[in-house]
């Protein structure tokens, strides 16, 4: 018979603590993990087709964009533990200080749903498809929901008590959850926070979902509002309430006298004097008012915390996406200006675009791809001051061995191997299980992992592998990988002399094993290993201006990797092919450039998007144009990066 929740608590909390407390001692003894910046975001959204402004001349590219304090803000893609991580040591490129202890609130809002969809409704010119999970997040909701809620208890149990480590004496924490998990994060939260530090819990009720035949209609969330010690910020809120009548009868409330002209006032005088009942439209004048200076209790209904309404400005669209006023009230009662606020489900990103627009610093993270997107363009929208688009440089996470999903199907490395046409290397040979060959050739196979980001370093090991590995003198590497950087065909063009090639695994791989099994797959031969998607634009024209020049900037096309390489239905392969015959460049859902490239750190100094209506009425696509004024130089490398409606990357580094 299996073990009931209570029974598993211990072991949640066990396992939990050593895993952090192994996290920690890594970070101690110098084992790191880094941040890798993907674009330094000045926001400048396209409004007509013209870029008027001037590039903004950093000489630091982490210096002086965020303010004198060096402070930037930061929106992460990747898993939160390992975020947090990255935070606890800090980042040196950067100039980041490690935050422990710095953080002034947390908000969170981890989401519960073991049987949910984590497909992603894309629309595109003509049609709408459902993206799948990319393999990282296929991982992240397998390892989440493996056991149920006991396994969501574990996901969050050591992410909450890193999130101690980094909150300040004066901080606190906000945990957003529902009925299906409520009662036993609470108790984590007691065990890791302390019970006596539990402020409130808030009761935030709502009008829509909910709705049960069968039971009372579930109509609120619970938030767990923590301190971390008892000298936190905290400013207390008032509200104007009404009272009715036949409460002012029954209690005794303080009549508000401002409300009443001096004859009315005489009246009452009189009134009292002469022991006359009041009449009652002097009670109605003195009570049946709202009624000021009374403290904001811990149930909040929408209408106080502002709902939103579909279509206005604020909705996204997104599936959880929370309303600004919940937010403004905890941030306003919790922090002080300049005070630095995280979340760590970012979501669509109202944590972090609040925090901007009431003064504060702050740092947002998410595992999805989606997510990653929507925010980046909100904070755009928004415009922000400049933040930093960052991910986890290498994921150092080794999941799959440990995930019973997939235990079945052995060793992943020697699977995807015998697939691609290549021989394992013995134990002899070698103890790097990654490396095979193609029998017959001088060709060198290497597979990554799913749980990495295929990089530049991915790259070099390959080419360095060729050199070396049992003696070298391999004409070819070929490096199979799943999830790529943003950087990996600067990366491909910079060994493009050492005779590496680099293709994808078909990110349904996984699902293809759990159910046709590794002899199948290789009968049938219906594993397909497709080259990387590419971004061409058409050669820069330049045209002298004065002291500046105007640099017309137009893409030509974008190539994508197969459609069978998509983690899409069938039926959406078949739709998506068309897209890509007729109107591949609608695939494109963001774009920048950096005019003035130094080879090193992308600064995005313009941006279009899609649903960036500004400068045409067309939803569905961006412009595939614009015109750049920026200071004369003889000699300068303007980089295009653009993202498609999957969350691939490409860029382009054309030479003036």
């Amino acid at each position: 018979m299996a073990k009931s929740l209570i029974e598993e608590l211990p072991r949640i909390v066990s396992e939990g603590r050593r895993e952090a407390a192994q996290i920690l001692e890594r970070l101690s003894s110098g084992t790191q993990i880094g941040l890798q910046t993907n674009e330094l975001v000045l926001p400048s959204k396209d409004v007509s087709g013209l870029f008027k402004g001037s590039t903004p001349q950093i000489p630091n590219a982490f210096n002086m964009a965020g303010g004198n304090d060096g402070w930037m803000n930061r929106l992460i893609y990747g898993d939160n533990l390992l975020a947090m991580q990255a935070l606890l040591a800090g980042d040196a490129q950067t100039g980041l200080p490690s935050l422990r202890g710095k953080v002034d609130l947390i908000y969170i809002d981890p989401p519960y749903d073991s049987k949910a969809d984590y497909r992603t409704k894309i629309s595109l010119p003509g049609t709408d498809i459902q993206q799948k999970p990319t393999v990282i997040e296929q991982f992240a909701y397998a390892d989440t929901w493996e056991e149920g809620t006991i396994s969501y208890l574990k996901m969050l149990y050591p992410r909450l008590l890193l999130m101690r480590e980094l909150l300040s004496d004066k901080g606190s924490i906000y945990v957003h959850v529902d009925w299906h998990a409520g009662d036993y994060v609470k108790i984590l939260l007691d065990d890791i926070f302390g019970k006596g530090n539990l402020k409130n819990e808030i009761i935030w009720a709502y009008r829509i979902q909910g709705v049960g035949k069968k039971m009372w209609a579930r109509k609120h969330d619970n938030i767990f509002f923590y301190s971390k010690t008892d000298n936190y910020t905290f400013y207390p809120e008032k509200e104007d309430v009404i009272y009715e009548k036949p409460f002012i009868d029954t209690v005794k409330i303080e009549p508000d006298l401002s409300l009443l002209t001096e004859k009315q006032k005489g009246e009452i005088i009189n009134s009292i004097r002469n022991n006359i009942p009041l009449k009652d439209k002097f009670k109605s004048l003195l009570f049946n008012k709202y009624y000021s200076n009374v403290y904001v209790r811990d149930v909040w209904d929408c209408d106080s915390t502002k709902p939103i309404i579909s279509g206005s400005s604020e909705y996204l669209d997104y599936k959880t996406q929370k309303p600004e006023g919940l937010l403004e009230r905890i941030i306003n009662a919790s922090s002080n200006e300049g005070d630095i606020v995280c979340d760590f489900f970012g979501g669509s990103g109202t944590t972090a675009a609040v925090a901007e627009r009431l003064g504060r610093r702050w740092i947002t993270t998410d595992i999805g791809k989606p997510a990653s997107l929507i925010m980046r363009k909100r904070f755009i929208d928004q415009e922000v001051k400049p933040f930093l688009y960052q991910s986890i440089g290498d994921y150092q996470k080794e999941a799959f061995k440990n995930n019973k999903r997939y235990k079945h199907v052995g060793d992943l490395s020697q699977v995807v191997l015998g697939l691609y046409g290549a021989l394992p290397f013995t134990p002899e040979q070698t103890n790097d299980r990654n490396f095979g060959y193609i029998k017959g050739t001088r060709t060198l196979v290497m597979v990554d992992s799913p749980n990495r980001l295929t990089t530049a370093a991915t790259i070099r090991k390959a080419v360095e592998a060729k050199a070396s590995l049992l003696g070298g003198d391999w004409e070819k590497v070929i490096v199979l990988g799943w999830n790529f950087a943003f950087d990996i065909s600067q990366a491909i063009q910079k060994y493009e002399n050492s005779k590496v090639e680099v293709l994808v695994i078909p990110p349904d791989l996984l699902d293809k094993l759990a159910k046709k099994g590794y002899k199948k797959l290789i009968d049938d031969k219906s594993v397909r290993f497709s080259s990387l998607q590419y971004l061409v634009a058409k050669p820069l024209v330049v045209t002298a201006a004065g002291v500046n020049d105007e640099i017309d900037v137009e893409l030509e096309n974008y190539v994508l990797l197969s459609p069978d390489n998509i983690p899409l239905d069938d039926k959406d392969k078949e739709k998506l092919q068309q897209v890509l015959e007729q109107d591949p460049l609608s695939l494109i859902e963001y774009w920048s450039i950096d005019p003035d490239y130094d080879g090193e750190t992308f600064r995005s100094t313009w941006q279009d998007y899609r649903e960036n209506v500004e400068n045409d009425s067309d939803p569905l696509h961006c412009v595939y144009s614009t015109r750049l004024k920026v200071p004369h130089k003889e000699n300068r490398q303007v980089c295009i990066k653009a993202v498609d409606v999957f969350g691939f990357e490409s860029q382009v580094i054309m030479k003036v």
